[in-house]
C-alpha cells in the first residue's frame, strides 16, 4: 500500500475543504469590522443574514447537481472548476461597489462550497483502502475546519488595516484558489469513475499506485463485477436513479444519511462560526477580543477535527456521534443559561462613549438618556427598547456597541460553552456525516444520493443562518441556543438507535450487508 500516495491525493482534493471553509467563515471579520460592508451598505437584519446565507442559496444548487454532473463528467473535473469558482468569489466580493455586486460574488462562492462538500469525500472515499477511508474522507473536514481556522487569523491579522479591510478578508481567498486549480493537475482521476466509465485498465493503473498491484486487481474485479450487475438491473438516467434511491431496499441508508445530514446543521454550527465575532463582541469584550476569541473557536475546531481522524476508524463512526452530540447538548444548554443570566445597564459613561463614536447619528445622546439607568434582564426587552429609543435606522449603526458596553455576564463561561460546542461538533457529526455519505449508497447511486443529502444539509444551513439574526433580535440568545440543544438531543436519540456502524467494511461490504436487493 502507497500511504504516501493516497495520503498526496487525498490532502489535495481536501483543499476544495479549505477553500470551502474559508470562505463561508471570512465574512465572520467582514461583518463585525469597524469599517464593515454591514455599515457601508446600511444592512438590515434580512440583508445582514442574506447577505452571509446567498452563498448557501447556491451551494444548495450545486449539491443537486454535482454528483450527477461528476458521474457524467468526472469528479477531477468538477473539482476543477470549483477552484475557479473560488478564485471569481474571492475578487469580486473585495471590489464589490454595492451590495447587489457583493451577494452576486458571494453567490458564485457558493456554487464553489456546494460541489466541493460532495464531490472531494466522495473522490477520496472512492480511492482510499477500507482501513484508511474513515481517516481519509476526514482530512475533508480537517481542511474545512483548517480554512475556518485560517480565516479567523486572517481576519484578526487584517483588522485594523484601514476602512477598506473587509475587503482584503474576503480577496485574499483568490491566493489558495489558484494554489489548488495548479496542484489539482497533478490528481487522477476517481478509480471507481474510471471504472464505471469502462476505462478498467486506467482504473487498475490509479489504485494500483494507491494500494498495489493484488490489492488493486482484488478491488476493480470487485467494482466491475458490482458495475456490471448494476447494468443488468437498472437504467442509469437520472430519473431511474432517483427511484432506486427511494425504493424500499435502500430506505434505511437513505433515511440515516438525510437526518444526519440535516441535523448537522440543525444543532447551529454555521450560525456559530460565521457570526462568531458577533456573538463574542456581544459579550462586551471589546472588537479585539472578540476577534481573538473566535481565533481560539477556530483552533478549537482544528484540534478536535484531529481527533476525531484519529478516533474515527478505531472508535467507530456510531460511538464518535453519540459522545458528541450528548456534548452539545451539554454545551448548548450552558451557553444559553449564560446568556440568560445576562442583565443590561445603559450608563452615564456609555452614552458618553457611544455618542462620541457615532458623532453623525444626531440626537443619539437624547435618546440614549431615555434607558438610562435602566436594568434590562432579558435581551431581547433591551433590544426592543433600544430600538424604540433610537429609532430603526440608528439602531442598525449602535446595536452592538450598545449591547456590549451595557451587557452584564460571565464572558468566560461563554467562551467556554462555546468551545465545548464546536469542540464536540468537529470530533463527532461534523466529520462524520461526510464518511457516511461517503460510504452507505452504492456505486452507481452515490453522486445522486450524496447530492440528494446534501440538499437537505443545505437547506438546513440556509436556514440556519438566514435567520439567526433574526432569532437573536427577537426570540433572544437564550431561545436561540436551547433551540440547537433541543436538535442536538434528537439526532444523539435518532444516532443511538438507528445509524448503522460502517467501520472497517469496504464500500462493496457496506453495500452488501445495508442495502437491500
Amino acid at each position: 500500500m502507497n500511504k504516501s500516495f493516497i495520503l498526496f491525493v487525498s490532502l489535495v482534493v481536501a483543499m476544495g475543504g479549505f477553500l470551502l471553509g474559508f470562505d463561508a467563515s471570512v465574512i465572520s471579520g467582514a461583518i463585525d469590522s469597524d469599517h464593515s460592508y454591514v455599515k457601508l451598505f446600511n444592512l438590515d437584519e434580512f440583508w445582514i443574514g442574506f447577505s452571509v446565507s446567498c452563498l448557501t442559496l447556491t451551494s444548495t444548487l450545486a449539491m443537486m447537481v454535482a454528483g450527477p454532473v461528476s458521474d457524467r463528467f468526472g469528479r477531477k473535473n468538477v473539482l476543477m472548476i470549483t477552484a475557479l469558482l473560488f478564485m471569481v468569489t474571492g475578487v469580486l466580493t473585495a471590489i464589490a461597489p454595492n451590495i447587489t455586486v457583493f451577494i452576486i460574488g458571494r453567490m458564485i462562492g457558493g456554487f464553489g462550497v456546494g460541489a466541493s462538500l460532495i464531490i472531494a469525500p466522495m473522490y477520496i472515499a472512492e480511492i482510499s483502502p477500507a482501513r484508511m477511508r474513515g481517516s481519509m474522507v476526514s482530512l475533508n473536514q480537517l481542511n474545512i475546519v483548517l480554512g475556518i481556522s485560517l480565516a479567523y487569523f486572517s481576519n484578526y491579522f487584517l483588522r485594523n488595516i484601514g476602512e477598506g479591510d473587509w475587503r482584503w478578508m474576503l480577496g485574499v481567498e483568490s491566493i489558495p484558489a489558484v494554489l489548488y486549480f495548479v496542484l489539482l493537475l497533478f490528481v487522477p482521476e476517481s478509480p471507481r469513475w474510471l471504472a464505471m466509465k469502462g476505462y478498467k485498465d486506467k482504473a487498475f493503473e490509479v489504485m494500483r499506485r494507491a494500494v498495489g498491484d493484488t490489492a488493486a486487481r482484488q478491488e476493480i474485479d470487485l467494482v466491475m463485477a458490482n458495475i456490471e450487475q448494476d447494468k443488468n438491473r437498472k437504467s442509469t438516467s437520472i430519473s431511474s436513479q432517483l427511484k432506486e434511491l427511494f425504493s424500499p431496499g435502500l430506505r434505511l441508508v437513505l433515511t440515516v444519511a438525510v437526518v444526519i445530514a440535516f441535523f448537522q446543521q440543525a444543532t447551529g454550527i454555521n450560525a456559530a462560526l460565521y457570526y462568531a465575532n458577533m456573538i463574542f463582541s456581544q459579550t462586551g469584550v471589546g472588537r479585539d477580543a472578540s476577534f481573538m476569541q473566535a481565533v481560539i473557536i477556530g483552533l478549537t475546531n482544528l484540534c478536535f477535527t484531529l481527533t476525531a481522524i484519529w478516533l474515527v476508524d478505531k472508535l467507530g463512526r456510531k460511538p464518535l456521534l453519540i459522545i458528541g452530540l450528548s456534548g452539545m447538548f451539554l454545551s448548548l444548554t450552558v451557553l444559553s443559561f449564560g446568556f440568560r443570566s445576562a442583565t443590561y445597564t445603559v450608563t452615564t459613561d456609555n452614552i458618553h462613549s457611544i455618542s462620541m463614536k457615532f458623532s453623525a447619528q444626531q440626537g443619539l445622546n437624547a435618546q440614549l438618556e431615555t434607558i438610562r439607568d435602566k436594568t434590562f434582564k432579558s435581551d431581547v426587552q433591551f433590544k426592543n427598547a433600544l430600538r424604540n429609543a433610537v429609532g430603526e435606522n440608528s439602531y442598525r449603526h449602535v446595536k452592538n456597541d450598545v449591547i456590549a458596553a451595557a451587557i452584564s455576564i460571565n464572558g468566560w463561561l461563554i467562551l467556554f460553552a462555546m468551545i465545548g460546542y464546536v469542540a464536540f461538533f468537529a470530533m463527532a457529526i461534523g466529520p462524520i456525516v461526510w464518511v457516511l455519505l461517503a460510504e452507505l449508497f452504492p456505486t452507481r447511486l452515490r453522486g445522486v444520493a450524496i447530492s440528494t443529502a446534501g440538499l437537505v444539509n443545505s437547506v438546513a444551513a440556509w436556514t440556519v443562518v438566514q435567520i439567526f439574526p433574526w432569532e437573536l433580535d427577537y426570540l433572544g440568545n437564550f431561545t436561540t441556543f436551547m433551540i440547537y440543544a433541543l436538535m442536538a438531543a434528537i439526532a444523539c436519540i435518532f444516532s443511538l438507535l438507528v445509524v448503522p456502524e460502517t467501520k472497517g467494511k469496504s464500500l462493496e461490504e457496506i453495500e452488501r450487508t445495508f442495502v437491500g436487493h
